[in-house]
């Protein structure tokens, strides 16, 4: 048992402790972000189709976040809840979360399997897929699509891993299969000329040895939270908890997809294959922004949780404050690389003039206030490692829902001469308008929450409703 690995998140000094809690996790995402690009970059190079397959890959990435969302709708639903149960002691209960959110992720992958491999054609002619695009698009699909259970489970459970403090072993989690993935992405696209299809049996093949890699670990002697048969039988009260606070997260995820699907069939109207493959490399960019991101709030997660549970007030508020400060220097400095460099982060998706040209001005647009996304990551996710389901879903729900999807259709009637121009643009006046509320909602709640906690008066079921939602 590692019992003292978890008390340390109430304990060991704040600064020192999210270090080693987020170092590894941001190494993980960043490995992540790689295991992710990999298949693009070296796609985007295959000789003289490399520009079509690249767009052809590009449209199956609505279907490929949706399935990383169904595993966030367990995985990060589940494991601050569980944290908050370890900060009260109450590690049976937090074993009966890991094993309903295993059971969970096991009926999404059957379910998600069967739906995506019977209507894959339809969705991606949907998605944005043309008939110069939509063979490599179906190639890369219908296999990746085979390896859905394995993708559930590493991305879904790994975050009992990190939840636990085990921040290490979950970024190995990560490198594993990044790690098979580089290396056998070019042996099967190059030296067995197998193209898109062979850059979606590298992923799928790696995400497998990596869920073997957690099911042993979570079933061994190292890990304090066990994954246990007894514990597997679905409870509502146990796990509908967890679909709630696992909703903002999804959402997250979810709406991405949407977001593709809404760019790709407009840019597609506007600016053909070359606006839809300029999308395809944006949205790898913003991964950049993202993931790292995601590393840094993964780090802070179990201690603002465990803290929580423990009404441990200044450690609560220290490691937020630290989350903050990280989270917008990291994203300021981002956004100066791609504003002063863009075609550097072009290039390494494809070398085709037209394309650098294109992609590098419609860049500097698209991340145009990316400066100030750290903010929003920061405080999105703090309400998530509080338990606070319902504003970590509205703000979910805000900046891509209610701001992001209409002004894609608003902007280019407001600017018919550039419609293409227009429709990048909307990224950035969403983002800076989600920012201004997120931030301004959150000082709020955050402040009342201390209070709370301060006096007493605040309330910790986690088997209930979340604990911090009332007024």
């Amino acid at each position: 048992m590692n019992d003292n690995k978890t008390e340390r998140l109430g304990t060991a000094p704040v600064g020192k402790l999210f270090l080693s809690l987020a170092a590894p996790a941001v190494a993980a995402q960043v490995i992540n972000l790689l295991y992710n690009l990999v298949d693009r970059m070296y796609i985007g190079h295959i000789e003289e189709v490399g520009k079509l397959a690249l767009t052809g890959v590009g449209v199956c990435l609505p279907i490929i976040m949706i399935i990383s969302a169904f595993a966030a709708l367990g995985g990060m639903g589940g494991a601050p809840r569980a944290s908050i149960c370890l900060g009260k002691g109450d590690k049976e209960g937090a074993e009966k979360i890991l094993g309903n959110c295993f059971t969970l992720l096991l009926i999404l992958s059957i379910l998600l399997t069967a739906v995506f491999l019977l209507f894959a054609e339809p969705l991606l002619l949907l998605f944005g897929a043309s008939e110069n695009t939509i063979g490599f698009a179906l190639e890369y699909m219908n296999i990746y699509t085979a390896g859905t259970l394995f993708v559930q489970m590493t991305l879904g459970l790994n975050n009992f891993i990190s939840a636990q403090g085990f921040t290490t072993t979950s970024m190995l989690t990560v490198l594993i299969g990044a790690i098979s993935n580089i290396i056998l992405d070019p042996i099967f696209i190059f030296t067995f000329n197998m193209g898109v299809k062979g850059a979606a049996l590298a992923t799928i093949i790696s995400q497998a040895i990596s869920m073997v890699w957690i099911l042993l670990f979570l079933t061994g002697k190292k890990t304090n939270l066990r994954l246990k048969t007894s514990a597997m039988r679905i409870n509502p009260k146990v796990l509908m908890p967890c679909i709630a606070l696992g909703l903002s997260p999804f959402i997250m995820n979810s709406t991405e997809s949407l977001i593709a699907v809404c760019f790709n069939s407009s840019l597609l109207k506007y600016g053909g294959d070359l606006a839809v493959g300029t999308m395809t490399i944006l949205t790898s960019l913003m991964q950049f922004s993202l993931m790292p991101l995601t590393g840094l709030t993964q780090g802070a997660q179990p201690i603002v949780s465990y803290n929580y549970g423990a009404n441990n007030v200044e450690r609560v508020k220290r490691a937020f404050f630290l989350l903050l400060i990280v989270c917008t220097s990291y994203s300021t400095l981002l956004w100066a690389g791609v504003q002063l460099f863009p075609q550097a982060f072009i290039l390494i998706f494809n070398s085709d003039p037209e394309l650098v040209a294109f992609a590098s001005n419609a860049v500097r647009i698209y991340m145009l206030v990316n400066c100030i996304f750290g903010i929003q990551i920061a405080c999105q996710q703090t309400f998530v490692a509080l338990g606070n389901a319902k504003y970590s879903l509205f703000l979910a729900l805000l900046r891509k829902v209610f701001l992001l999807i209409p002004l894609i259709y608003i902007m280019p009637a407001l600017f018919p001469a550039d419609k293409t121009t227009a429709i990048f643009a909307a990224e950035p006046i969403a983002d800076f308008l989600a920012v201004v509320v997120t931030a301004s909602l959150f000082t709020w709640q955050f402040r009342k929450v201390l209070r709370e906690m301060r006096s007493g008066s605040i309330k910790r079921d986690t088997d209930g409703p979340s604990p911090i939602t009332a007024g």
